[in-house]
């Protein structure tokens, strides 16, 4: 069981800490201006839970309980993400950000009820 001390330093972003890719250290770069991102939480106050949830609602599609699909641009994902970040306890609350290029989406599998958010990308008339 993790100490009160250990659980105070930053041990999320230690579990997590990101290292290049593959793709990174190819010079991969997504030419898309709108990236999928995912988006989870798990956050522990009932009332802030709810109002995360109401802030990624306006921004993007629930796909899980505590897990929603934004497709933004990179200025519109900061202010999402500078609102969701200030609805959290940073001491006690998670949150993760995923960002998935273009070509990654494409590759996207489900099965069951899973509803992906469809952007439309022409209209025809």
């Amino acid at each position: 069981m993790p100490t009160a001390d250990y659980l105070a330093s930053d041990w999320w972003a230690e579990a997590f800490t990101l290292t290049p890719s593959p793709s990174d250290l190819a010079g991969h770069r997504c030419g898309a201006h709108q990236m999928l991102t995912l988006i989870a939480y798990d956050i522990s106050d009932p009332k802030r839970l709810h109002h995360a949830a109401q802030v990624c609602e306006d921004w993007g599609m629930r796909v899980q309980y505590s897990v929603f699909e934004c497709r933004l641009e990179a200025t519109a994902f900061d202010r999402f993400w500078t609102a969701l970040r200030d609805t959290i306890d940073p001491t006690t609350d998670r949150l993760v950000a995923y960002k998935i290029c273009a070509n990654c989406a494409r590759d996207m599998r489900s099965a069951g009820t899973m509803v992906h958010n469809e952007q439309v990308v022409a209209y025809i008339v």
